[in-house]
């Protein structure tokens, strides 16, 4: 029920009481006979006057979105009622909000009413107008109507008043694209896109929007070609027109004519012509072609060329004191013109005019000119003897005597004073320098003592024991070739050799093959052999002496490079190298700071080298990038990590020194140990360089099928683990790794699958995309991180699967994965997947002696004997540093004795793979040693 309206406004109560009892008061007789006109005051205060209700908030018009109502609030003070009322009616005392609170600055009550006014209440009003509501405010001193607010149903049509349509323009012209909106409640505002792009008026002047919500292109552009769509929206919805396709022609437009072309005929009447062209402009998206003829021809004469010819001989001149005479002609019958040909032949003619009375002066002359040319060609001759001569004795020369010969002239070709990068076409044992060098052709003879040799039943065995546990107790193994005791363990020479590398043996006859038996029978003894710690295709291990070697982990980039010279004379050392796996074997993370490379343990730990031996371990720093630093540390017997060196903040006391390259550090250790490599970004710039792989399983009998995307660091190492992981859990790897560059941004690793043919697979992945966390990646602690993602067909009859996998950072570097595979067909990427693993398992481990390095000893001391010695110039070593890249820090090689030897160390590590040559041959020749040259090549032919 409507509110009972309120009594119309009259004399405030207040008053009227107070003179209703003053009339009442004087007519009563007191008790006492006084009169009450003696007590009461002749006049009261009124109470202060009360305004008119002021509303602080009036209704708003409003619109009903779909059937969602809408709410109406109107606020007033003072009023001590508020009540609806639309399209003149009052709403229901119920369906009215109210509250109240007091005005903060002035103490008044203020009184607030809301109501809902709903779609079903708009639509069942009849009538012309709209449906309005609007507040009614009451107060002692009267009632205040608020403005009407209209509510109205939003609404937008689908179909266009009018539609753009497409035009063809010329260029530079004016363009008007027409556009009605649908009708709509309320009006609907009017975009124009360009190719899905908004035009902004305000930033592109050459377009004008009407009032009226037409386009004009005021000039078109030949960027003005492009699709149009006028766009409608309101509160409701979005409206598209049908797109309208403007193109901008050019009419072509004729160039320049060029220059009249020769006559055609060179002798009488021809033509020339000139031509033109329909290039200025060229006609352009349909525009017309130029009208007219692209060229005009007139007529041209030319005259007729004339040869010229010679007049006749004139008469022979007086004779000279040089005992002739002359005659001249002339090419003028006739001269030639028009072009003719001149004549041919000589202009003057001479002849000895003495009868033979100067032929005796004649023949001294000759004979002089004679002679001389006889005295040159003699001396020309002698030369060339001379020179083949030379050449043919430094061809012939064999008697240089050394203590070993090379294993190869191969060695050697590299050195080859007249060129560097070609191959020798009269010495078939040099290498083309493409190849890598052929150690077991033409194999010299080894003439000294043999110190070190392996054998399998002598090695030390490695066990599963925890990598990184302390070895305090570990004994070293060394064996002593001057020791008198025997060992029956050694039967033959065969077995002897069982540790030596495949690519190149020892040659000799079988009688010195027993003296290497018998040197370590003697050399072993009956020394006790102790355990070292062992991963099944993670370590490598071998018996090194004098002559040095090199250990290598297979398919890891890991080895250890034992210089010749580096075990003392006599004594042998069983040494191992392996990359630590273990939990425990891991390097906690710091701040920015991240692992960049395995961490790997070379031993045993306190063996007295005689200098530096070589770790090269991989690393994934981009080294591009120069916000690293850069540092190697090493675990403690305690298991603590601590920092060996500062790459660029080297000293005198820094006991150990740093080689980066791009993919690789190549470290001189004087202490073996555990070390890992590791970098800090300090402007959040530097990126790590990532592989990802992507494995499938081999076999897939269920509906479900797995991709598997693995985030590695890009080092070698890292993608056999995950190899050898998924072949062991039945997967094989998809295609080849791709590389990815991981920035130090704390941001995400964002994988998503695509283009999945729905029709025949679903993905079960709840989320668009999966993440990696920046953390997980950058600190290097974790292994084989990868996110899967779980398919499934609909049929078993379904076995091929398309589909894109884009793996990016999050603002940063991607790569996208563009996958076929056909379920079952797998034999030839696991064969390959197999034959990778056993290639890595089955790789040679360790190499002894000359066959562990490039540059053969002869040559090498040799270029340490030239180069130690400090040169006034500095044409010395550490010119050899800097030709080298090995010039960061000479004061480490400065403190050694043979800083050559040491510089050669890091330059074998360096080119273990490649073994060229040419580097070090053509640094040796920019230094200008070139008679060392010439003898290092002629002991690579001797």
């Amino acid at each position: 029920m409507p509110p009972p309206p309120p009594p119309p406004p009259g004399p405030r109560r207040p008053a009227a009481l107070l003179i209703l009892a003053f009339l009442t008061l004087r007519r009563a007789p007191g008790a006492a006979g006084l009169e009450y006109s003696d007590v009461l005051p002749d006049s009261f205060p009124s109470a202060p006057a009360e305004t008119l209700p002021h509303f602080l908030l009036e209704p708003q018009d409003a619109y009903i979105v779909k059937n969602k109502p809408v709410e109406l609030v109107c606020r007033a003070n003072p009023a001590t009622q508020i009540y609806f009322k639309c399209n003149g009616e009052w709403v229901n005392q119920n369906d009215h909000v109210t509250k109240e609170s007091l005005d903060e600055v002035t103490g008044m009550l203020v009184r607030e009413v809301q109501i809902e006014v709903s779609r079903q209440q708009v639509e069942e009003l009849f009538g012309l107008e709209d449906y309005w509501c609007q507040c009614v405010a009451w107060s002692s001193a009267g009632t205040t109507k608020s403005r009407r607010a209209y509510v109205r149903i939003a609404y937008l049509r689908k179909n266009f008043d009018q539609e753009p349509l497409g035009k063809e323009v010329p260029l530079e012209h004016e363009v008007l694209l027409q556009c009605r909106p649908p009708e709509g409640v309320p009006q609907a505002e009017v975009e124009w896109l360009r190719n899905e792009d908004v035009i902004d008026p305000t930033q592109d002047t050459n377009f004008l929007i009407t009032i009226d919500h037409n386009l004009i292109i005021k000039q078109a552009r030949l960027l003005d070609t492009a699709n149009y769509t006028c766009m409608a929206k309101n509160i409701v919805a979005k409206r598209r027109s049908t797109t309208a396709a403007v193109i901008v022609y050019v009419n072509g437009g004729w160039s320049t004519w060029s220059e009249w072309s020769p006559c055609n005929n060179r002798c009488g009447r021809g033509w020339q012509k000139r031509t033109r062209t329909c290039t200025n402009p060229a006609p352009l998206n349909g525009g017309s072609f130029c009208d007219g003829q692209p060229f005009q021809k007139i007529t041209c004469t030319t005259l007729c060329p004339v040869d010229g010819a010679w007049t006749e001989w004139s008469k022979w001149s007086a004779c000279s004191t040089e005992c002739t005479h002359w005659r001249s002609r002339e090419c003028a019958a006739p001269a030639p013109r028009n072009g003719g040909k001149d004549c041919s032949g000589v202009l003057l003619d001479s002849k000895n005019c003495t009868d033979g009375l100067c032929l005796h002066m004649l023949e001294a002359t000759g004979d002089v000119a004679l002679y001389a040319g006889l005295v040159v060609a003699i001396f020309v001759f002698i030369v060339i003897l001379m020179a083949v001569g030379v050449v043919v004795y430094r061809r012939r020369c064999r008697d240089f005597d050394t203590d070993i010969t090379d294993s190869s002239a191969a060695l050697t070709g590299g050195f080859h004073p007249a060129n560097f990068k070609t191959s020798r076409h009269d010495n078939p044992q040099l290498l083309h320098p493409s190849m890598q060098p052929d150690l077991t052709a033409s194999a010299g003879v080894y003439r000294g003592p043999m110190y070190a040799l392996q054998d399998s039943s002598d090695k030390i065995p490695m066990t599963n024991s925890p990598l990184l546990d302390p070895l305090p107790n570990l004994k070293i193994k060394v064996y002593n070739s001057s020791t008198a005791s025997s060992s029956p363990g050694l039967h033959d020479g065969t077995d002897l050799l069982g540790g030596l590398p495949a690519t190149g043996t020892y040659p000799g006859d079988n009688t010195r093959d027993s003296h290497f038996a018998n040197v370590r029978n003697k050399a072993l003894g009956s020394q006790h052999l102790l355990s070292l710690p062992r991963e099944h295709g993670n370590s490598a291990s071998g018996t090194f002496g004098y002559l040095g070697g090199r250990l290598t982990v297979p398919g890891t980039g890991v080895s250890l490079l034992v210089p010749h010279g580096a075990i003392p004379q006599g004594k042998f050392y069983e040494m191992y190298l392996v990359l630590n796996k273990a939990e425990s074997a891991l390097l906690p993370s710091e701040g920015t700071q991240t692992v960049l490379s395995p961490a790997v343990t070379c031993g045993p730990t306190g063996l007295l080298l005689c200098r530096p031996v070589v770790l090269t371990i991989p690393h994934c720093a981009d080294v591009g990038s120069s916000d690293w630093i850069y540092q190697l540390k090493t675990q403690s017997h305690q298991g603590n990590w601590e920092e060996v060196v500062t790459l660029d903040e080297e000293t005198l006391n820094t006991p150990c020194y740093c080689q980066l390259e791009a993919k690789s550090c190549h470290i001189l250790l004087d202490q073996l140990g555990t070390y890992v490599f590791v970098g800090e970004s300090y402007s959040r710039s530097a990126i790590k360089r990532l592989q990802l792989a992507i494995f499938a399983p081999t076999v897939c009998t269920s509906l479900e099928y797995s991709l598997k995307v693995y985030c590695l660091e890009d080092t070698p190492d890292a993608l056999k683990e995950v190899l050898e992981l998924e072949r062991t859990l039945g997967g094989y790897l998809l295609e080849e790794p791709k590389p990815l560059p991981f920035k130090d941004s704390y941001h995400n690793l964002r994988l998503s699958i695509h283009d999945i043919p729905h029709a025949l697979w679903r993905s079960k992945l709840l989320a668009k995309y999966q993440e990696i966390p920046f953390y997980h990646i950058w600190s290097g602690s974790q292994r084989a991180l990868h996110c899967t993602f779980t398919l499934e067909r609909y049929s078993q009859a379904s076995t091929e699967l398309t589909c894109k996998i884009c793996v990016r950072q999050v603002e940063g570097e991607g790569q996208i994965f563009q996958l076929h595979v056909t379920l079952g067909e797998h034999a030839s990427s696991f064969d390959t997947l197999r034959s990778h693993h056993s290639c890595a398992t089955t790789t040679t481990t360790t190499q002894l002696g000359p066959y562990a390095f490039k540059i053969p000893l002869s040559i090498r001391q040799k270029i340490c004997n030239s180069l130690d010695a400090p040169n006034s110039r500095g044409n010395d070593w550490r010119l050899l540093a800097q030709k080298l890249s090995m010039d960061r820090y000479l004061n480490y090689f400065a403190t050694k004795a043979s800083p050559t030897g040491v510089l050669l160390d890091l330059w074998e590590a360096e080119h273990q793979d490649d073994g060229d040559l040419n580097t070090l041959a053509s640094a040796l020749e920019e230094m200008g040693k070139s008679e060392m040259l010439v003898v290092m090549a002629t002991e690579g032919d001797c």
